[in-house]
């Protein structure tokens, strides 16, 4: 115990020696807190939307002020012939053009039904879908309301309506922030617990301090442990700031036992620092240990789930998870935080990062060869 206590004393007096790493520990976590959490979301706030009106009717310019009376378009009006419009969506001014053909009213009233052309840039899929979303909905507001005047009644019900109230459980209010800030902790963790473990490894290496270290009597598994016990301490601080944060500025809730996560994020980090040390002990430099654990982070963080839900993949994506860490993190701190959930709710990510920690942890003291 006192071998290891003397290590992390060296270790410390490293990494606050390290004027390069201070600023990961210290500033990355507020930037990335302040910055992601607000850049990285998936609502749609504000949709370009160019109508050209060929009609100029009293309908077509009711409907046109519904859509301009709405907090998600930026309206513009344009007198434009079909090609000018294409252009429109070609060079991204519009997201979507709507266009009322001449007759428009004419057709309404005649045979009670008329089409309206939507084209909609969809190059972006979810915000082209939420767009059609949102243009269908006041579309079909404004459809019951003429429907109502036709038939002489103040307002158009149908018969037998059923109501539909919905709940929403753990996010009532669909707050994206309070969805992505557990996720964004997740990120800043794995990065301290990642990279810069792996990091100070080898960085002894190219200093040639390594050697001074394996002529000693310390054990592998001692040297393992002093690597990774600062990173892992300096990464629970960072949770804990990222976290009041978050309460701070966002207003995040806090549902469940604050110990229950950090036992969690400390088998996670565990996992990952192990895995960052067998990183390091087969490279031999800096750069080398960067685009490994740059691939690593980089297929985690897609596949698990941070902007997208796993569901929605495919289903060899979805059991490739299973030996995706950052997965199991994202939805341990997604359900602690939001939903209450305790340890017995969840055994199994609980056994999983223990028996995967354990075999990283045996393969990064197995790689490691030290000579005495």
């Amino acid at each position: 115990m006192r071998t290891i206590l003397y290590l992390l004393q060296k270790e410390f007096i490293q990494v606050f020696r390290n004027k390069a790493m201070l600023p990961i520990i210290f500033i990355m976590p507020l930037v990335q807190m302040l910055v992601l959490v607000f850049a990285a979301t998936m609502e749609l706030k504000k949709v370009d939307i160019t109508v050209v009106d060929l009609d100029l009717s009293e309908t077509s310019t009711r409907l046109t002020s519904k859509f301009e009376a709405s907090s998600f378009f930026h309206l513009t009006r344009a007198q434009l012939s079909p090609a000018e419009t294409d252009q429109l969506l070609m060079k991204g001014t519009a997201d979507v053009v709507v266009t009322f053909p001449s007759g428009f009213e004419q057709d309404l009233k005649r045979n009670d039904q008329a089409s309206i052309q939507i084209l909609v840039d969809a190059i972006n899929g979810s915000a082209a879908e939420l767009s059609n979303a949102y243009l269908q909905t006041v579309i079909g507001s404004y459809n019951m309301k003429i429907r109502a005047e036709m038939m002489g009644v103040p307002k158009f019900t149908p018969p037998q309506q059923v109501s539909v109230i919905p709940s929403y459980w753990y996010n009532p209010e669909l707050n994206f922030k309070f969805y992505m800030a557990p996720g964004v902790l997740v990120i800043l963790v794995t990065i301290i617990g990642l990279f810069l473990s792996s990091l100070n490894l080898v960085r002894e290496k190219e200093m040639g301090t390594i050697e001074q270290l394996n002529v000693t009597p310390i054990k592998k598994y001692h040297f393992i442990i002093g690597k990774m016990m600062p990173f892992l301490i300096i990464a629970l601080l960072d949770l804990t700031f990222g976290l009041l944060v978050a309460k701070l500025v966002f207003g995040l809730p806090f549902r469940g036992n604050i110990l229950t996560l950090y036992v969690f994020t400390s088998l996670y980090l565990f996992l990952v620092m192990s895995l960052g040390l067998f990183v390091s002990a087969i490279s031999d430099t800096q750069q080398q240990v960067l685009f490994v654990s740059f691939f690593f982070m980089i297929v985690f963080i897609i596949m698990s789930g941070l902007f997208t839900p796993v569901e929605s993949m495919p289903l060899w994506a979805q059991n490739l998870d299973m030996i995706n860490p950052v997965y199991y993190l994202i939805r341990i701190i997604r359900n602690v935080v939001l939903k209450g959930s305790g340890l017995f709710d969840m055994t199994r990510e609980l056994l999983y990062l223990s028996l995967y920690g354990l075999t990283m942890f045996s393969l990064a003291v197995w790689r490691y060869r030290k000579t005495v």
